[in-house]
């Protein structure tokens, strides 16, 4: 996001600067309609489950896989305030559910929120351990401490110490928005 400059931009496409001026006012109109195209072109899943449940993790699902392949979506997104209305059908996805699940309008809100919180999260964590294991074939820090974990003083993070990397490489997103969505109680 950072490289993305006019100037780049026009050099790319075959144009000038000035010539982008007249259709973009700025980097922040470009970076809305390159999310609205993104939106616009990911496929909306047809069918959504009728249970309110299942619907929030397949809306969450198709979040995940239409930002995990291309993070720097989620960067320019974590602005808070740059936003493509075609993205929204997602959101009116985990929102309806949530309502139908009894929330209120505004706790479904701070739910929806929680949600792409995670998911956001879950991206821009895993990018940067890819970035930095694709960089670097030295052993990570992490990987170090846990190496040195005396069983004594942290006994259950000891016990799971050799397999800490590869735990934390599975692809467990889902269990996250799953877990998110069970009711300890029982009550439905």
């Amino acid at each position: 996001m950072e490289r993305l400059t006019k100037r780049r931009l026009a050099t790319e496409i075959g144009s000038t600067p000035m010539a982008l001026y007249h259709h973009v006012r700025n980097k922040e109109e470009l970076l809305v309609l390159l999310l609205d195209d993104h939106a616009a072109r990911t496929p909306r899943r047809t069918g959504m489950p009728a249970e309110p449940r299942e619907r929030i993790v397949a809306a969450a699902a198709a979040i995940h896989r239409a930002l995990a392949d291309c993070p720097w979506i989620v960067e320019v997104l974590t602005a808070d305030d740059l936003m493509s209305a075609s993205a929204l059908w997602f959101v009116e996805q985990i929102v309806d559910a949530l309502i139908a699940c009894g929330l209120t309008p505004e706790r479904a809100v701070h739910g929806y929120r929680a949600i792409w919180y995670y998911t956001a999260g879950e991206i821009v964590v895993g990018t940067a351990a890819d970035r930095r294991r694709a960089d670097d074939d030295h052993p990570t820090y992490r990987e170090q401490v846990f190496t040195d974990l005396a069983p004594g003083g942290l006994p259950r993070l000891s016990e799971p110490a050799d397999a800490w990397g590869p735990l934390t490489a599975e692809d467990t997103y889902l269990d996250g928005p799953r877990a998110l969505m069970e009711d300890p109680t029982g009550r439905g």
